[in-house]
């Protein structure tokens, strides 16, 4: 809760700072812009840019419009990153141009989320629906993405192999995408922005003849209802 106060409070100061930045004759003024493959402006979208020059970055996250502002010196290059979910996006680059005087500059990153996506490191007890520690890591990460992102909802989906009966299996995958549920509830993501299901071993992506297959079969998903 305390973290999460913490980074409410930085996200509107840096908002309200945002809306005093003028450009000068050595920090050019950098709009960014962050939408979808639709054209929808994405809220909650963290972006840094790294100089190639001396490394230094410069980081905001955009507002309900998918915009934020911030102050860069020009004539530089700029490694872009941003992640969605938990896959991090580091392909783009800023050539920031010199310009005579202070000037502000336009930058649209097009960010899509996918609509489904699996957790691949969220892990299990054999048999049971019980998280294990090494799950942490990427759950802490959702559930900071989720707070960011203030109106997603997901359903969180549970599979398994055909190691059991159907009944089994049903059961097993509903207890787990439970599990991951009540974790993310307990970092403070509401309950109704979380639907859990379980789909027992009806779903496949792999052949459950291998072991390799069993274990892709074996997962937890991700799907965007809203946004």
């Amino acid at each position: 809760m305390r973290n999460l106060l913490l980074l409410t409070l930085l996200y509107c100061a840096n908002q309200i700072s945002a809306q005093n930045l003028k450009p000068t004759p050595t920090q050019a003024l950098i709009n960014v812009l962050v939408v979808d493959d639709k054209k929808k402006p994405q809220a909650g979208q963290e972006v840094t840019f790294t100089s190639q020059k001396d490394g230094k970055k410069y980081n905001g996250t955009t507002d309900a419009a998918g915009k934020f502002s911030l102050l860069m010196p020009p004539g530089q290059k700029y490694n872009v990153l941003y992640k969605i979910f938990t896959t991090v996006h580091d392909k783009l680059v800023l050539d920031l141009p010199v310009s005579e005087g202070a000037y502000t500059f336009d930058y649209t990153i097009t960010a899509t989320p996918p609509r489904t996506f699996t957790l691949n490191d969220v892990f299990f007890d054999s048999g049971k629906s019980t998280l294990k520690p090494e799950s942490d890591k990427q759950l802490n990460e959702m559930a900071e993405f989720m707070n960011l992102k203030k109106t997603l909802v997901i359903e969180i989906a549970g599979h398994t192999d055909n190691v059991g009966s159907p009944e089994s299996n049903q059961k097993l995958s509903e207890d787990r995408a439970n599990s991951v549920k009540q974790y993310l509830v307990k970092k403070g993501i509401a309950a109704e922005r979380l639907k859990a299901k379980g789909y027992g071993d009806t779903m496949p992506i792999a052949d459950n003849g291998t072991d390799t297959g069993k274990q892709q079969n074996r997962r937890t998903e991700v799907h965007i209802i809203s946004e």
